[in-house]
């Protein structure tokens, strides 16, 4: 029997160093004595160009920190050591964001504080970052979801160039990546095999956030291959907090929000290339926008998930695309159910996860109506309450099982300004988009 982990014991957490060649990046940590060692795979990527060497450098230098947060988890020890060069205060404060806000689920689950533990240690400010004069090219990350998908769409219909590019060895993802038409990346994501060890021994586990990992590889790898732009689909929605706990936000989604992609781009602007630019396309659209939108690409119908159980790394997947029973699989139904006839909508999911009645109670959770909304990247309870209202006055829906429970027992104890549904599908602050494309949802 293995002998069992404490995180308790462990005094330090170490950024070991970081490497990249070959198209191979090596991330190195240390808890304490034990070594850890991650390593993520740019296939067919060239030389890198003398001239970008240096955001090159730095680039790697934050996924390696941004990536630290699975490794960190495992004890959340007090001391937090870097062997190599430190970061500067813009840097620091991005990754102290990351590990106190990107880790706030897995604390309020593990029931630990974060806020005085990430002490980050940081030199005088760095430089600022040149233009590189890379190619107008995007890199757009897919996954497999109706989100990215309605990117794809809006700049395939502008005549935008730019690949589609996602991390990791999904079957799904690459299924919806090749419909796209469109140049493919798949970039490989190898964790320590340690750390998954740990997790069997009673090492801290749980949600870490992946989007802002991603994010720094997409950004080293439009350096390595040559794009001015990575391109992510978050939703305004993402922004809401899942739960307040001590009157601290907790979001599942902090790395999908807008605090995490005004701070990334303004890092990547100022210490990588200023000619590079960080963004969600979708940032103005609530996700019962996108859904509206995703409802007339009936191409991919039969190819896309959402459902969070296709992409785990570990544990038995759905038989089929759609688990049924996940909060994903509820709300992704809820939202197309507004914007698609009802038998399309179950051809899609297999079922109809409205008229189960043991569903109640899940549905009731993303209204957030005696419940926490789920720790999962679901809309807003706005969203989802309009959506039923909607529902509620159509007669194919109006009686099925979670429709009428809601039309019968929650909607008249609503305000009916909260289920504006023409508002919530209006398209929000286009700002932070480049020019080009402000036009785009028009």
């Amino acid at each position: 029997m293995r002998e069992d982990f404490d995180p308790r014991q462990v005094q330090c957490f170490r950024f070991v160093g970081a490497e990249y060649a070959g198209g191979e990046a090596r991330l190195h940590y240390a808890l304490d004595d034990l070594q850890l060692t991650e390593v993520v795979r740019f296939p067919g990527a060239p030389e890198v160009l003398p001239q970008r060497a240096q955001a090159v450098a730095s680039a790697l230098s934050m996924l390696h920190w941004l990536a630290g947060t699975s490794y960190y988890k495992a004890a959340i020890p007090r001391q937090i050591e870097f062997a190599g060069p430190l970061p500067d205060p813009q840097a620091a404060e991005l990754i102290t964001q990351v590990y106190v806000h990107g880790l706030a689920e897995f604390a309020y689950v593990n029931q630990v504080t974060l806020a005085d533990r990430v002490v980050i240690p940081r030199v005088a400010a760095a430089s600022e970052a040149s233009p590189l004069s890379l190619p107008r090219r995007a890199l757009v990350a897919i996954g497999g979801g109706k989100d990215s998908l309605v990117s794809i769409d809006l700049l395939s219909g502008r005549d935008e160039p730019f690949a589609v590019t996602w991390v990791g060895q999904s079957e799904l993802i690459r299924n919806c990546a090749e419909r796209c038409g469109r140049p493919m990346l798949n970039i490989e994501r190898k964790i320590a095999p340690e750390l998954i060890e740990l997790n069997r021994r009673g090492a801290y586990n749980g949600h870490v956030p992946v989007t802002a990992i991603n994010s720094a590889i997409l950004t080293l790898a439009a350096l390595l291959y040559g794009y001015d732009e990575v391109v992510f689909s978050n939703e305004a929605s993402a922004g809401a907090p899942t739960l307040i706990h001590d009157s601290q936000p907790v979001n599942h989604q902090w790395s999908k929000g807008p605090e995490f992609e005004v701070a990334f781009d303004a890092w990547v602007r100022s210490r990588v290339a200023s000619d590079l630019h960080y963004y969600s396309l979708l940032r103005p659209l609530s996700e019962l926008a996108v859904t509206a939108r995703f409802a007339r690409l009936e191409s991919y119908f039969d190819a896309f998930s959402s459902c969070n159980r296709n992409f785990r790394l570990s544990g038995d997947k759905p038989r089929s695309r759609w688990c049924g029973e996940c909060p994903k699989c509820h709300f992704v139904f809820l939202a197309l159910a507004p914007f698609l006839v009802k038998p399309a909508l179950v051809r899609i999911f297999g079922r109809n996860l409205l008229d189960n009645a043991d569903l109640i109670g899940d549905f009731e959770a993303l209204l957030e109506w005696g419940a926490d909304k789920p720790f999962e990247c679901v809309g807003e309870a706005r969203e989802s309450r309009a959506a039923l209202a909607r529902l509620s006055e159509r007669a194919d829906w109006r009686e099925d099982a979670v429709v009428a429970h809601f039309r019968r027992h929650i909607l008249p104890r609503l305000d009916p300004a909260e289920l504006d549904l023409a508002g919530l599908l209006a398209v929000g602050d286009r700002d932070h988009l480049p020019e080009r494309l402000r036009t785009v949802f028009d």
